[in-house]
């Protein structure tokens, strides 16, 4: 598979060499790099870079949060991304693993299919446990470690309810991998940030649907919830971009309001 990548002059294929939102980072970096985004110009829209480069909108987020990361683009004036670097100018060329939302799609995929079998081999033992987890969960601050931590159990009991090991293995990689990638790691903490936090209703449901020994329903509800939160994640990126905006302008009023006043 190669990318297609235009820069606005024909289509260029370019082999894949890593991770598709890294694809997209490396081919802007490179872009950069050459001259043909300067600094202080201003990126191409994320709708326009999504098509530009065939890909959704998930990844071209993804691919600029990691190049902010590196120090390459910034947000100012609310009016979009902007480039402040070049990849030798100080932006780590370490790559950043995994984003949040290619690590939820994998989620989805395995642990909606992980709430399936377990609706048909699930015993009153795990359901009781299960019931726990939300108590705790409805009794935590939101946005405490605890919170956190019971989202996660949440989903542990799931995966080991199957009674498979392998599938509880994967899904415990999955919860670690969340907060080990740094790209994953920080939209997740962004996230955090602007009050996104696990709603225990969407939890209860897929209890529900477990005790109903619904494989269909189980499976749609897990699957409902894991949407839920890529759209929260795409809504708390948003918001960082404009919260950053949003503070450049004051700052810039503040220095206007200085010399009108020196």
């Amino acid at each position: 598979m190669y990318l297609s990548v235009r820069y606005g002059i024909g289509t260029v294929m370019t082999k894949p060499t890593g991770k598709l939102y890294q694809q997209v980072a490396q081919a802007i970096a490179r872009a950069i790099d050459d001259g043909r985004y300067a600094v202080g110009t201003r990126l191409p829209g994320e709708r326009e870079l999504a098509e530009e480069f065939a890909v959704s909108r998930h990844t071209v987020r993804e691919a600029m949060i990691a190049l902010e990361i590196r120090g390459m683009v910034e947000a100012r004036h609310g009016s979009g991304l902007y480039v402040v670097g070049t990849s030798n100018d100080g932006g780590t060329p370490a790559e950043l693993d995994i984003g949040a939302f290619e690590l939820i799609e994998a989620r989805i995929l395995f642990e909606g299919e992980a709430a399936a079998v377990a609706a048909t081999v699930i015993d009153d033992e795990a359901l009781a446990e299960l019931d726990r987890i939300l108590a705790d969960m409805a009794s935590f601050d939101p946005a405490s470690a605890e919170a956190m931590e019971t989202d996660r159990r949440f989903h542990l009991c799931i995966a080991e309810a199957t009674g498979n090991t392998v599938i509880s293995t994967v899904v415990a990689m999955l919860w670690s991998l969340r907060d080990r990638a740094p790209l994953s790691a920080h939209m997740f903490a962004e996230a955090r940030r602007e009050g996104i936090h696990p709603r225990v209703d969407e939890h209860r449901l897929i209890v529900d649907a477990l005790r109903a020994r619904d494989s269909a329903l189980a499976r749609k509800t897990m699957r409902d919830h894991l949407r839920r939160v890529v759209e929260d994640l795409l809504a708390a990126t948003e918001v960082e971009v404009l919260r950053r905006a949003r503070s450049e302008i004051e700052d810039q009023r503040g220095m206007v309001a200085k010399r009108l006043h020196a």
